[in-house]
C-alpha cells in the first residue's frame, strides 16, 4: 500500500515562497491540469504544483529553439539538480524556487523521483527526433512523458488504507497516463507535424494511407484519416477503462483530482472522435465552462463510484 506521510512539518518561509512560486507556473501553463489540482488539499496541491513546475521546465526544454546540444547540455543540467533533491542536497535558501519545493515534496511524500529521470529520458528522444514504428514503440515513449507522470502522481496521493488491489495502483497511474498522452498526440497532430514531430506509429499511419503525414489543414490524398483518427481514439478508451481502476483506491479529493484531469481529456476524445479533421485545423480544446463541469462531477465522486460498481461487478 502506498501511503502519504501523515506528519506535516512545518514550511519556512523560504520553501512556502518557493511553492507560490510553483503554483503560479502550474496555474499559468497548466491548462487543463489546473482544474484537477484546484481539488487537492494545500500539501498535495503544493507537492503537485512542485513536480508540474519541474516537468515544465523539462519540456520547454525540448519545445524550446535552443540548438539540439544545448538542449542536451540542459537536460543533463536538470538531471544533476534532481540528482542533489534526491540526495537532500537542496537548502531552503537555495535560489532556485522548483528545486526548493520539489525537495520539500520529496521529503514530505514517498514520490518515485525515478520517474521524472524517466521525462527526461522521454524530452532526450524528442531532441533525437525518434519516430515509432509500432505501438509498442510508441509506449516506450507515453510511459516516459507520461506514464511516470502518473506514478510520481500517486506517490503524492497515496491509496486509501486496506483498499483491495493497493499492489497495482502504479500499473493503473501509468495506463492512464498512456491514455492522457494518446490523446495529447492526437490533438496536436498537426502542431507537431509542423514542429517536424511524428509520434503516430508507422504501422498505423501505413495502415491508413497517412504516412505522408499531416502539413496542412486536409488529410493526406486518398487516406482514410477519419479511419486512423478512430482507430487511435479506441485505444485510447481502452487505456482510459484500465486506468479509471485507479479511482476508487484514492481518497476523496485525490479520486477527484484525477477524475477532473481524465475527464477533461475523454471529453476532448470525444470531441476529436465526432470531427477527426478539426484536428488538421488547428489545436481543440474544451471551452472553461465544460471544463469547471468535469472538475465538479469528479469532486462528486460519479466516476469513481461508476468505476468501483463495474469492478464490484466483474468481480462477482
Amino acid at each position: 500500500m502506498i501511503r502519504t506521510v501523515e506528519s506535516q512539518a512545518h514550511a519556512s518561509a523560504p520553501v512556502l515562497a518557493a511553492y507560490s512560486y510553483c503554483e503560479a507556473v502550474t496555474g499559468q501553463q497548466a491548462r487543463n491540469f489546473a482544474y484537477g489540482i484546484r481539488l487537492l488539499p494545500t500539501r498535495k496541491r503544493r507537492a503537485m504544483s512542485a513536480l508540474y513546475a519541474f516537468s515544465r521546465r523539462i519540456d520547454d526544454i525540448g519545445d524550446g529553439e535552443l540548438a539540439d546540444d544545448i538542449k542536451i547540455a540542459r537536460l543533463d543540467e536538470a538531471r544533476a539538480l534532481l540528482a542533489r533533491v534526491r540526495d537532500s542536497a537542496v537548502a531552503e535558501d537555495d535560489t532556485d524556487p522548483v528545486a526548493v519545493a520539489l525537495a520539500h515534496a520529496a521529503d514530505a511524500f514517498p514520490i518515485p523521483l525515478g520517474g521524472l529521470d524517466e521525462l527526461i529520458d522521454g524530452v532526450q528522444m524528442d531532441v533525437r527526433g525518434e519516430t515509432y514504428e509500432t505501438w509498442d514503440d510508441l509506449k516506450v515513449y507515453c510511459r516516459c512523458v507520461a506514464g511516470a507522470i502518473g506514478r510520481l502522481s500517486l506517490g503524492v496521493f497515496g491509496t486509501e488504507p486496506g483498499v483491495r488491489g493497493a499492489e497495482r495502483a502504479a500499473e493503473y497511474a501509468d495506463t492512464l497516463g498512456l491514455a492522457l498522452q494518446l490523446t495529447n498526440i492526437l490533438r496536436d497532430v498537426r502542431e507537431d507535424a509542423e514542429g517536424g514531430r511524428t509520434y503516430l506509429p508507422a504501422d498505423d499511419l501505413a495502415k491508413f494511407g497517412c504516412s505522408a503525414g499531416f502539413n496542412g489543414p486536409k488529410p493526406p490524398d486518398g487516406s482514410d484519416f477519419a479511419g486512423l483518427v478512430h482507430f487511435e481514439v479506441r485505444r485510447a478508451r481502452a487505456l482510459f477503462a484500465e486506468g479509471y481502476r485507479l479511482l476508487p483506491m484514492l481518497d476523496r479529493r485525490s479520486g477527484a483530482c484525477v477524475a477532473a484531469m481524465a475527464g477533461i481529456y475523454r471529453r476532448l476524445l470525444d470531441r476529436i472522435e465526432r470531427e477527426p479533421e478539426a484536428v488538421l485545423r488547428g489545436r481543440v480544446s474544451l471551452p472553461g465552462h465544460e471544463k469547471a463541469y468535469v472538475a465538479v462531477r469528479g469532486l462528486s465522486g460519479l466516476d469513481t463510484r461508476h468505476v468501483a460498481r463495474r469492478t464490484v461487478r466483474r468481480r462477482a
